[in-house]
């Protein structure tokens, strides 16, 4: 059987000096033991004739042995690799591969690359990558103390897709000094930055690599890094091990092949492990007879291990991590990139929840996330996609800034079944939402037919207590249509104590994996230039906050400014009302009642105080916000047009929003839960404004057509107030029955339009 896999070379390795920096090949081994490497131009690099490194070079190979052999004697026919046209852009509900790989391939692999070689470090590109989207960064992975360098393998397909990957592999009988580590992952780095001197470099440290990371970022300032860190060993002089390491090293020749197995149950979670792959909507019974086959699988690969840390490679790698440790500890004030530490709870090698906080407060840039059900083998087991949360993170970007229209990634199939199935998966379920719109005859009809597939299109609706109608909406979108509606939402969400509360991955990562926006003018010129479907809250947090009595009341602003923005771009405006929340939650206690408490009222304020609110920049030529923490009370949209002639020049953003809609107090309100009924939408007639520039400099037809979407979302708002009477399965309790005798709940019938 062939085995294939793709190097990304580099002259760090010594091959050849004059080879450039991203020269890649392929290499193919046959039915043999030797490897055949092809460049991308035809150029052998195993000899002969056409070979690629000289005679002194060909002694010192980067690849030989169990990892494929270059011998001067090719036995592969030589052939050419062609390139393949890399797309532009992901499609909405990608396939991620997240699932397909397991720790099974993980011990595969390994058996087969830490086979006795003698090389030295080499950096290779996994096959499962494949080509990435144009202009994707660069995404170096250094290993744990292992080595392999196959500890991305559940997530390779993923970033693949977006990074152009490539794996640092340290053979297993390889001593180079860390020191030598870092300066082979440096030259690496400049060469890199060198030749796209605007692009970010991403580097991925698990464990003994975290260390490694962070010394070459202390080394290169300059350069633009992303250092991500999962579980670092930068805590290693705390670990709870650490007594036992003299032990490790006393112990005899022929018992240290059971040493590997004992530290594989210290270091990961074998259940969670086994866990990857196994589809979540499976009955209980189903999981349990996957989980009991993958662990049965895994069993007769444990062996591995063994040859993985032999008695002196585990001594030696014990010394490594010493000298990591301290020499990354050392340097930590001097690294100035951006830096997420991903750290497990239930690490029992390192202490790892304490050591995230202790770089948190020690690196000028970095903030962490914590995932506490996992152990210290973080990317091997069963969590999350790495891309899912270097996504929700905001850290994935092309250039200085991340942006959220033109770095935005849309979700992944993977990304979409745990969004709406785990985290807000008993929503959905309790919910059970009947959507319907309204075709250009003016018929209403069930689904989402009626709503434009084409941006750009501006959906303008109303805002349901605590934005309970969010989720269900984007899911129902993605379903149907595979469209990603981009949501503006509060601040507070990105850079405010609802993103900061907990270091979990939690519900404001997933609303930026899911494609919401900052409330800011520049996001929503760019989204409509880029045709987009846009989601817009007039009433924003007033309505999705309101005060007892006010449920299915508007509280819009006075400037018609979305109208005439959307008319710019000749978008096409879907009005629609949504019902429901007095169906699942009943407001006892609002922000008057709260701050009729001692105390607690003290507190409200003090959050709102130091709260983000959004501040004019006018007197500027362009189109920007900044967002000051002192007081939240904030403009929910307004945009400044101006013009010469009739031809717009610049969109300024204003603060001067009035009336109820500018009292945009955050703060949670009390409610009782109730037996969950359903959630009804209704988007309206579309009303298209192409051509429809003259409101851009009449305001007067522009405050007519903004008073018409608000009249129309009203009545979307009054017609399923009064259709849902008439819905037979109204009730969650009714639903379930209809579920249980007929199909699932979700399918259950609802009232004719």
């Amino acid at each position: 059987m062939a085995s294939v896999f793709t190097l990304g070379l580099s002259s760090c390795f010594r091959i050849n000096s004059k080879l450039k920096p991203r020269f890649r090949v392929r290499a193919e081994r046959l039915a043999g033991d030797d490897l055949s490497v092809f460049s991308s131009n035809g150029v052998s690099v195993n000899g002969g004739a056409g070979s690629a490194m000289g005679g002194e070079e060909k002694k010192g190979s980067f690849l030989d042995g169990g990892n494929g052999s270059l011998t001067s004697k090719p036995r592969a026919e030589k052939k050419l690799v062609k390139q393949r046209v890399v797309s532009e852009e992901l499609e909405v509900l990608w396939d991620d591969g997240y699932g397909t790989k397991t720790v099974k391939d993980y011990l595969i692999a390994a058996e087969d690359m830490i086979k006795p070689n003698g090389g030295p470090p080499r950096w290779f590109c996994p096959l499962d990558c494949g080509q990435p989207i144009k202009d994707s960064p660069v995404l170096l992975f250094l290993p744990g103390f292992e080595g392999v360098g196959m500890g991305l393998i559940l997530h390779h397909k993923a970033l693949g897709k977006v990074f152009e990957v490539q794996c640092l592999h340290i053979p297993v009988q390889d001593r180079t000094p860390f020191e030598g580590l870092v300066e082979l992952a440096e030259e690496t780095i400049r060469q890199e930055h060198a030749s796209r001197p605007g692009s970010p470099i991403y580097l991925v440290g698990d464990s003994f690599g975290g260390c490694l990371a962070l010394a070459v970022a202390a080394r290169n300032p300059t350069i633009d890094l992303v250092v991500i860190l999962v579980n670092p060993a930068t805590s290693f002089g705390r670990s709870l091990l650490q007594p036992l390491f003299p032990i490790l090293e006393a112990v005899h020749s022929e018992l240290h092949v059971t040493i590997p197995y004992l530290l594989s149950l210290v270091m990961g979670d074998p259940v969670k492990m086994a866990t990857v792959g196994i589809e979540r909507r499976l009955s209980p019974m189903q999981k349990m007879e996957q989980l009991s086959g993958n662990l049965a699988a895994m069993l007769p690969l444990l062996p591995v291990l063994a040859n993985i840390m032999p008695k002196e490679t585990l001594t030696w790698k014990l010394k490594l991590l010493k000298s990591a440790s301290a020499y990354a500890n050392s340097r930590l004030r001097a690294v100035k990139a951006e830096v997420l530490v991903l750290a497990s709870d239930k690490d029992n090698m390192l202490p790892s929840q304490d050591e995230a906080q202790r770089l948190k407060n020690s690196l000028s840039n970095c903030i962490i996330r914590r995932f506490k059900d996992n152990g210290h083998t973080l990317l091997l087991e069963e969590s999350l996609n790495l891309l899912t949360v270097i996504k929700g993170t905001c850290k994935y970007r092309h250039s200085k800034k991340h942006d959220f229209i033109s770095d935005f990634l849309p979700p992944s199939m993977s990304e979409y079944r745990y969004g709406f199935d785990v985290v807000v998966g008993y929503l959905q379920f309790a919910s059970g939402s009947a959507l319907f719109s309204t075709m250009e005859d003016g018929k209403i009809v069930q689904g989402l037919a009626g709503v434009p597939n084409e941006g750009p299109v501006l959906l303008v609706g109303y805002h349901m207590l605590m934005g309970f109608e969010l989720a269900c909406l984007v899911e129902a979108f993605l379903r149907e249509k595979k469209i990603m509606v981009r949501g503006i939402a509060h601040p507070e969400l990105f850079w405010g104590k609802l993103q900061s509360s907990s270091d979990e991955f939690g519900f404001s990562d997933w609303v930026k994996v899911m494609g919401a926006l900052p409330v800011a003018a520049n996001y929503f010129f760019k989204t409509l230039s880029s045709k987009s479907h846009v989601l817009l809250y007039p009433g924003g947090t007033r309505e999705a906050l309101h005060y007892k009595g006010e449920a299915y009341k508007l509280f819009w602003p006075d400037q018609p400014e979305f109208v005439r923005m959307a008319a710019r771009f000749g978008a096409t405006i879907v009005p629609f009302g949504t019902v429901g929340e007095d169906d699942v939650a009943e407001l006892v206690i609002d922000y008057n009642d709260w701050m009729k408490i001692p105390v607690i009222n003290e507190r409200i304020k003090e959050s709102i105080r130091d709260g983000i609110r959004i501040r004019s920049s006018t007197g500027k030529a362009a189109i920007g916000n900044s967002y000051t923490r002192n007081n939240n009370k904030l403009c929910l949209f307004a945009v400044v047009l101006i013009t010469i002639n009739g031809k717009i020049l610049s969109y300024l953003y204003r603060d001067e929003t009035k009336g109820e809609v500018a009292n945009q107090n955050l703060f949670m309100p009390g409610m009782l839960p109730k037996i969950p009924g359903r959630f009804y939408y209704l988007f309206g007639k579309p009303i298209e404004l192409k051509g429809r520039e003259d409101l851009l400099k009449n305001r007067e037809e522009a405050k007519e057509l903004y008073l018409q979407v608000k009249s129309e979302v009203e009545q979307c708002i009054d017609y399923l107030l009064k259709k849902r009477e008439e819905d037979p399965y109204r009730s969650i309790i009714d639903r379930t029955i209809y579920g249980a005798l007929y199909s699932s709940a979700d399918q259950a019938p609802t009232f004719k339009p």
